[in-house]
């Protein structure tokens, strides 16, 4: 009597899936304040040094008389943030691998795929900051025409108590959405990558915004979670970043551990 032909399994038909719960955002977040609180000095100065950056580029915008792309600016800030975490990611692998945490080894890492490839990354990265920032400009421009940019202390009752200044408000978040939106996918994975794996630019872009696709509840999570955060250091005048900065930098480590390909 013959046996019955063995039947191959079917493929995944996402094979990016992890079936990840939403809450797996937070055991993220929890191993990412374990990496930071062993050896918390280099995270701590780390996170220190990209609050005094944030600081001398605010006022610097303030002196020369661009307070009106303040805000795109801060917004722009979670474009590039990832870029400047890398020194963050870098501990994690140390911590990850037993070896020697120090803050020399998170400035200058030894990536997988070479610096020209994170180079590359982060310009394009910076030059969707410097995208966004000049679409804010123009939707300014598009409801307001040629009226001066009143100043921080009057640009909430001009945008709240007009009816221009809140149709403005709904367009700008509808645009701002789409730039949050396409940056977070490209960028959430795409350094970590690029620090343990051997790839280019453009490839490791595309792979986070896969990942994210096919893993978006969790993601979608994750993301909210990173918002919070920078709204709770924008509150704090940006002194929060010399926490919550090195904290997500941790734990995005620990989500490219979670989603990445095999």
């Amino acid at each position: 009597m013959s046996l019955p032909p063995v039947v191959p399994p079917l493929p995944r038909l996402r094979p990016l899936a992890r079936d990840l719960p939403p809450a797996a955002a937070l055991d993220w977040l929890g191993a990412g304040w374990r990496d930071l609180m062993q050896a918390p000095g280099p995270s701590l100065v780390y996170g220190l040094l990209v609050f005094l950056l944030s600081l001398a580029i605010t006022l610097l915008m303030v002196a020369l008389g661009l307070d009106y792309v303040m805000f795109p600016a801060l917004a722009g800030f979670l474009v590039c943030a990832p870029t400047l975490a890398l020194g963050l990611y870098e501990k994690s692998r140390l911590i990850e691998t037993g070896r020697r945490v120090s803050l020399a080894r998170m400035i200058w890492p030894a990536p997988a795929s070479g610096r020209a490839h994170l180079l590359f990354t982060g310009l394009l990265l910076c030059g969707l900051m410097l995208l966004w920032m000049r679409a804010a400009v123009i939707l300014y421009a598009l409801f307001f025409g040629l009226h001066p940019f009143p100043g921080l202390d009057h640009i909430a009752p001009m945008l709240f108590s007009t009816g221009t200044g809140l149709a403005m408000l709904v367009v700008g978040s509808l645009v701002g959405g789409l730039f949050a939106a396409f940056s977070f996918a490209i960028s959430a994975f795409s350094i970590p990558m690029l620090l343990e794996r051997r790839s280019d630019a453009l490839t490791a872009m595309g792979m986070s915004w896969a990942l994210v696709w096919n893993n978006l509840p969790v993601m979608l999570v994750w993301g909210a979670i990173v918002l919070a955060l920078f709204l709770l250091s924008l509150a704090t005048g940006l002194l929060g970043l010399i926490v919550t900065f090195p904290w997500l930098g941790h734990a995005t480590w620990h989500a490219w551990r979670a989603v990445r390909p095999e």
